[in-house]
């Protein structure tokens, strides 16, 4: 699908990866340093479940695979960074 797809899947990544920042799986990069905050790692991981939700029936089959694949990710690596962190 054209730019459109495209928009959306760079959206979702935006996402994903601010997700990523806040698990700590790769460095803030206003500060250059990985600080697991794992509240606000849940609150992206939550604003993706919602957005997948409310998209449910609306995307392209690339854009539904790309979702699941990094939401499931996503939510693996939150269960990892919960464990680690207590």
């Amino acid at each position: 699908m054209g730019a459109q797809g495209t928009d959306f899947e760079t959206f979702l990544l935006s996402l994903a990866s601010s997700a990523m920042i806040h698990l700590g799986e790769v460095p803030d990069p206003d500060t250059g340093r990985r600080e697991p905050n794992p509240t606000r790692a849940q609150h992206s991981i939550d604003l993706l479940c919602m957005l997948r939700e409310k998209t449910t029936g609306n995307l392209t089959d690339a854009e539904e695979s790309l979702f699941n694949r990094v939401l499931s990710d996503l939510q693996v690596r939150y269960v990892a960074c919960r464990k680690r962190s207590h």
